[in-house]
């Protein structure tokens, strides 16, 4: 199986050894994956495996007990805030319930990161937000306000807005989520065609397995806190590990069962005796 580009000069973004906690729930045990630039690289694993947290740590909104986080050279963790601020600048992300401003048209939405973080000419911002929308099918719903939008829309409205001041890293979580066929193939193929037109470096966590092994240069995926596997969509989809393979083509038998341990059914039914204790 072949890994990922990890040449220093081409590795935006690295996760070593990262250990991570809520309070006794371990959350990451030794993780370590890296993302190369100008890539689109997903993260897969099933619901509460840390995929959320994992853009959190890159965007040093927590910080990891033990481990680093590397973004563009930069230990995360280690930035005093002056420095977090400058790096977090060059990153833009799409929010799992996008995130929009609920008194804030479509076009004040977008047009709200390039205010608040450049000294652009009002004119000059116009032209980007309209852009934007272009871009995503949507220059047509710049006055709209966001409870306008149906649920497809409203996430390619957050689309626009996490690339618009094309940031060197975009993040998208869990982008697919709750989308009808038709807007999940939109928003997948923009998140494909904007990374390639931007050159920018691109992480989609989901646990939409299907979708993403269409879209995506490079897959990781991540369970009880380490990584489980790590490979290109072919290379993942002909692995002959019990968990890829029972995760990726969604099989009921394998290695995470379904029903929790319970003593048999008879016996919390009252119908029959415990067998004694050994």
């Amino acid at each position: 199986m072949s890994t990922a580009d990890d040449r220093p000069d081409d590795t935006l973004v690295e996760v070593k050894d990262l250990h991570f906690s809520y309070g006794p729930n371990a959350i990451f045990r030794g993780l370590s994956l890296k993302v190369p630039r100008g890539k689109l690289v997903a993260v897969l694993g099933s619901s509460g495996s840390g995929k959320s947290t994992l853009l959190k740590l890159i965007g040093g909104q927590i910080k990891p007990s033990a481990g680093q986080v590397r973004v563009g050279g930069q230990v995360v963790h280690e930035l005093d805030t002056a420095a977090l601020y400058a790096l977090r600048l060059k990153m833009g992300m799409m929010f799992q319930i996008s995130g929009l401003f609920s008194d804030l048209s479509v076009y004040e939405n977008i047009a709200f990161p390039l205010r608040e973080h450049t000294d652009l000419p009002e004119e000059l911002i116009r032209r980007i937000v309209l852009m934007k929308l272009h871009a995503v099918g949507l220059r047509g719903a710049s006055r709209l306000m966001p409870g306008d939008l149906s649920g497809g829309m409203a996430r390619r409205v957050a689309l626009a807005r996490a690339i618009a001041a094309e940031p060197m890293l975009a993040m998208y979580d869990e982008p697919f989520a709750g989308l009808d066929p038709i807007s999940l193939n939109v928003i997948a193929q923009l998140i494909r065609r904007l990374n390639d037109a931007l050159g920018t470096t691109s992480i989609v966590v989901t646990y939409d397995v299907s979708e993403t092994l269409k879209l995506v240069d490079y897959i990781y995926v991540i369970a009880e806190g380490k990584l489980a596997g790590a490979g290109t969509p072919a290379e993942l989809l002909a692995s002959e590990d019990p968990f890829l393979k029972q995760f990726l083509h969604a099989l009921p038998d394998g290695p995470v069962k379904f029903d929790l341990p319970a003593p048999p059914m008879a016996v919390d039914l009252r119908l029959a005796e415990p067998s004694p204790a050994r």
